[in-house]
């Protein structure tokens, strides 16, 4: 993998690259869809690629390991083939899903044992074995087995439970090194800064993890209840310290004025659930706003979804057939939904680009955050 910087906004500490991966480029500032299974829920590949423009999706190493097994991936040789996306994935060591199951796991030096949330069934994960498992999905970018702390949690917790992340990280890299790639193409090792929102923790970590050289480097622990301020604040402190000519990837996040606030922080890479699972709910985000479909205003509206964002799903279907849809619960307009949100946030982040590039970004971003935070 490399990253090559092609210009930075001279008002912030945003800046617009290309990481280049054996399946392909991606242009940052970047959104990565999540598809924890193998799938962007209600989402086919051929969308993601052709309409909504996706070019990196994420895989989860703890979901793929409970279904359908590693023995049916390597199979199928791998989660690129098994899945049939030709482009970028990206997987998540699992740390959060087991930091989700506080009642059915057990954190020690070793690593983590835990109960399946399926079968109840015993596991036990250590950093070298999610770096094997991660081998076995074939993805290009790999995460570092972390903890994750909860929110809020006392310093004392945080510093400890970082020290352990660092050994783990250590771990990770080292397993990383002895191992190779079983599919022909190359991958790349991320690890993960934590700390909680404690700036000394933060920083101390991001100077360790820095210290491990590797291509690309990640933010976990933030997102997980914490106000926006302290995410931001905790986010700047991290990226002043975590090398500039390599991509930062931050865990989880957020909505749209999160993602264009830790841009301006230099923040290079995001994902989360947000926009299919807020749209299987009936949120959309626009480009005027955050809509609720199910309200009654819409009944009658029979303009398309988003005009200004165009696309086959967004200026195809109007307001009041998606309300139709989703109140009554058919999948159609989970689907519609869903390609219209993940179409927004790829052209948000495309947008973001383009005004880094330009040299305008910081007075672009503040005028898309306050359109962006109004509910229509």
């Amino acid at each position: 993998m490399t990253f090559e910087i092609k210009g930075a906004d001279p008002k912030s500490k945003a800046r617009a690259g290309v990481i280049a991966t054996d399946h392909g480029q991606i242009e940052t500032p970047i959104f990565m869809p999540v598809g924890t299974l193998g799938t962007v829920k209600a989402v086919s590949q051929k969308e993601l690629a052709e309409n909504i423009k996706a070019q990196i999706i994420l895989g989860n190493t703890y979901h793929l390991f409970i279904r359908p097994g590693m023995g049916i991936i390597e199979g199928a040789g791998g989660l690129h083939k098994f899945m049939n996306w030709d482009k970028p994935i990206l997987t998540d060591s699992g740390g959060f899903q087991v930091y989700s199951l506080a009642e059915n796991r057990k954190i020690t030096e070793n690593g983590v044992q835990f109960q399946s949330h399926i079968d109840g069934s015993r596991h036990v994960f250590t950093p070298e074995s999610v770096v094997d498992l991660q081998r076995k999905i074939g993805s290009d970018l790999m995460m570092a087995f972390d903890e994750c702390t909860p929110y809020p949690c006392d310093y004392d917790y945080a510093r400890q439970s970082m020290e352990m992340t660092h050994r783990w990280a250590k771990r990770c890299c080292d397993h990383f090194d002895r191992t190779s790639p079983l599919y022909g193409h190359s991958q790349t090792l991320f690890p993960i800064v934590q700390g909680s929102v404690y700036k000394d923790l933060r920083v101390a970590s991001a100077e360790y993890i820095s210290s491990l050289d590797r291509e690309g480097n990640a933010i976990g622990g933030l997102s997980v209840g914490e106000p926006a301020e302290t995410m931001y604040e905790i986010t700047e402190a991290v990226c002043d310290v975590l090398p500039y000519h390599k991509p930062r990837y931050l865990m989880g996040v957020g909505t749209p004025v999160n993602i264009l606030e830790c841009i301006a922080l230099g923040v290079d890479m995001f994902d989360c659930v947000m926009p299919t699972r807020n749209a299987r709910n009936g949120m959309l985000f626009t480009t005027q706003g955050i809509v609720n479909i199910r309200n009654k205003k819409w009944e009658n509206d029979y303009s398309p979804i988003d005009e200004e964002l165009g696309g086959y799903v967004s200026s195809h279907y109007s307001k009041a057939y998606l309300r139709h849809l989703n109140l009554n619960n058919e999948i159609l307009g989970a689907r519609i939904a869903s390609v219209h949100n993940l179409t927004f946030y790829l052209w948000l982040v495309e947008n973001a680009r383009k005004q880094i590039l330009s040299g305008a970004y910081l007075d672009w971003k503040n005028r898309m955050v306050e359109k962006l935070s109004t509910r229509l």
